[in-house]
């Protein structure tokens, strides 16, 4: 143990008022193969300025001192917030004393006529000091990993949204404004040709335009929901009308308000969380029935998604690339909100639930606005 300690100087503050006694323990210590760097105060101002002036390795603190205690000591070492093994000799620490002080933080304690236990319980009291400093060090490196994780997560759902406006932007006014066109072209060729067959193909064609069309405003509106222009509520019950027309599956939609004020970015995630539940049921519940949720009380805006499927099991939940649920969960941090899902044999019910400041009041915010062309309605293609 000599040899281990020999090239190291232990940094040791001592409170004590005798100095008899502070020489034995550096004796002891020295025996023990340690280097020492030691201080010795005796009054509660002496030890505040000691703290602040360099770093220490371990404190030693008698238990009675004039005007001066060991336990206050620890409270202040404790209050400081440096993370300094602590450890109380005296020659009359009671038990029930020693475990309050334990219960404390105090690392160790010892008896002044047991002072061969000195250097053992200072160096376990460094070494678990620095294993705690570690933990906490990786605790500290885990955490910013997590908010960095977390960032990268709703950097990449905001730069998801502005690359599906774009492709929405181009989609409209390159692949919409064409088969438009198009679909005039043809219309004019009917009316001036008349040859039956030729009159039959263009029919045909505009059948063909016309499906085209209904595609192109379809995947519009899934990359950017236009529909969201006139809030989350009419967005909502347009969406849970498509599904029950899309799928034969009834799908009841309520609202506690027929219109909401919401703050800039929380129509699209609700609206997106409710996309992604009824595509996850549609694919995987095997629902007969299905609800849609939405209420905003005392600032909270909640909105349920449930269905009667067969449910999550945990092991679903549990999926490593279970990655819809984790994407849903990403997407309402990047609005201060949060998901809970409840699911068991009558079905599954998830909840996204956000903070809203303002509850109703304020200015009219709930129009998401990717990109400048908020006026472009896909819904106006082809029409006559």
């Amino acid at each position: 143990m000599a040899d281990a300690h020999a090239a190291d100087t232990l940094k040791l503050l001592h409170i004590e008022d005798s100095p008899l006694d502070h020489d034995l323990a550096l004796a002891h210590l020295r025996r023990a193969g340690h280097r020492l760097q030691a201080l010795r105060v005796d009054s509660e101002a002496d030890f505040r300025r000691a703290l602040v002036a360099q770093e220490w390795d371990v404190v030693l603190s008698d238990f009675n001192l004039p005007g001066f205690t060991g336990l206050r000591a620890q409270e202040i070492l404790k209050d400081s917030g440096l993370m300094v093994p602590f450890i109380l000799v005296s020659g009359e620490i009671g038990e029930d004393t020693a475990v309050s002080a334990m219960r404390n933080g105090a690392t160790d304690y010892l008896l002044k006529n047991n002072l061969a236990r000195l250097a053992p319980a200072v160096e376990h009291a460094i070494e678990a000091g620095q294993e705690r400093r570690a933990r906490q060090q990786a605790d500290r490196e885990l955490a910013a990993s997590r908010q960095r994780l977390s960032e990268l997560a709703q950097h990449l759902q905001t730069s998801v949204e502005m690359e599906r406006a774009a492709i929405a932007r181009e989609i409209h006014d390159d692949v919409g404004g064409s088969l438009t066109a198009v679909k005039y072209d043809l219309a004019w060729i009917g009316r001036h040709v008349g040859s039956p067959e030729v009159q039959q193909r263009v029919a045909s064609a505009l059948e063909t335009v016309d499906l085209a069309i209904e595609a192109s405003q379809r995947i519009m509106h899934n990359l950017r929901p236009a529909i969201l222009e006139q809030g989350l509520v009419a967005a909502l019950q347009w969406m849970a009308s498509r599904f029950e027309k899309r799928n034969g599956v009834p799908c009841t939609f309520r609202t506690s308000h027929e219109t909401m004020q919401l703050p800039v970015g929380v129509p699209l995630v609700a609206y997106r969380f409710a996309q992604e539940a009824l595509t996850n049921i549609s694919k995987h519940a095997a629902a007969s029935k299905v609800s849609i949720d939405l209420s905003l009380t005392r600032g909270v805006l909640s909105l349920e998604v449930e269905d009667n499927g067969r449910g999550l099991s945990s092991a679903d939940l549990a999926k490593a690339r279970s990655f819809g649920l984790r994407g849903l969960t990403e997407r309402a941090g990047t609005v201060g909100g949060w998901v809970d899902v409840s699911s068991g044999a009558a079905g599954t019910m998830l909840m996204l639930s956000v903070p809203v400041n303002g509850g109703l009041g304020g200015m009219r915010s709930d129009t998401p606005r990717f990109d400048d062309d908020a006026d472009h309605d896909p819904s106006t293609w082809g029409a006559p």
